[in-house]
């Protein structure tokens, strides 16, 4: 982020909800994919977009779930183009499939699934680690998959959904995987949030000539089966000392919707934004879960994450 570009704001904050950031917008026509739509925040953001017109396809692991989210969706907004299909993050042939039922143009991609803070080092058959796999990898494969189908669109949207976790951690190149240093659930969950702001800030500069806008968020603390790995009352204890202000999944879908549908960021590209604005950018992290690390937005890790993905998919 460069100081001669003006930091975006918007009317909206902490407590606007996804359905106040989209109403008077109209998406008829426009097509969009929520990964991890079944759950938290992918919820409300499928139904914000469904509730504006769009035709939304939910993108997860659970096909029940998945199904009677579609159906509760209808039921609210009075859409019944909305779809499910299935998708694992850590399995590329499961990428490929969902990639291949896909045709026509896409306009919106909200990579929203993600895991946090498994306790213990897991890895995928690839032998990659878990949280850089599926938060990073995954989507980033998926969204190559798609690269077309968003061009076509001629002013598609890219939405990497983040986190304040990456002010834990930068992206570890030596060790992606923690075959060397020693694992640390937070510090592993950071860099594949730093990953997924790079991912944005490159996508921002490569397909620019496609009418493709990225961008990235961090949503905001939510209480969502994101947290599954971790003990409750540590949780709290956590929320207590920090004095984080807990948002409902319908306030923590907002900045995502903003992204993905408001005429008020159009054309905005390559940045990363919190609670409906753009991000401050910090020079420490400190105890706020506000701001963006200088690491998560240069271009030149941007560019060598690209390359190393690419490498790592094959």
């Amino acid at each position: 982020m460069s100081d001669t570009i003006t930091q975006v704001t918007t009317p909206f904050g902490f407590e606007t909800t996804a359905a106040e950031v989209v109403e008077g917008v109209d998406l008829s026509g426009k097509r969009a994919i929520v990964t991890g739509g079944a759950s938290g925040i992918g919820i409300e953001t499928a139904r914000a977009l469904a509730g504006a017109g769009a035709d939304v396809t939910l993108a997860v692991r659970n096909r029940q779930a998945g199904e009677q989210t579609a159906a509760d969706i209808t039921q609210t907004t009075g859409n019944d183009a909305v779809h499910v299909a299935p998708l694992e993050l850590v399995d590329p042939d499961s990428i490929a499939a969902f990639v291949g039922d896909w045709s026509g143009p896409l306009d919106i991609l909200v990579n929203n699934a993600g895991v946090m803070a498994i306790q213990e080092l897991t890895r995928d058959a690839r032998g990659y680690e878990m949280q850089f796999a599926t938060n990073h990898l995954g989507h980033f494969a998926l969204a190559l998959g798609l690269h077309e189908a968003l061009a076509s669109a001629g002013s598609a949207r890219v939405v990497s959904v983040s986190s304040s976790g990456h002010l834990r951690s930068p992206v570890i190149f030596d060790d992606l995987h923690y075959h060397f240093l020693e694992y640390n659930p937070f510090g592993a969950y950071g860099q594949s949030k730093t990953a997924n702001v790079l991912f944005a800030v490159e996508a921002a500069r490569r397909w620019a000539g496609d009418g493709i806008v990225a961008n990235a968020l961090m949503p905001g603390g939510i209480a969502t089966n994101l947290q599954r790995h971790m003990d409750a009352e540590y949780l709290e204890r956590s929320r207590r000392e920090r004095g984080v202000t807990l948002k409902t999944p319908e306030q923590g879908a907002a900045t995502s919707v903003l992204l993905a549908a408001s005429p008020l960021v159009e054309g905005v590209t390559g940045r990363y934004f919190d609670d409906c604005n753009e991000a401050e950018l910090r020079s420490d992290r400190g105890n706020s879960f506000n701001g963006v690390a200088p690491y998560a937005l240069d271009p030149d890790n941007a560019e060598r994450l690209w390359d190393v993905s690419l490498g790592l998919l094959g």
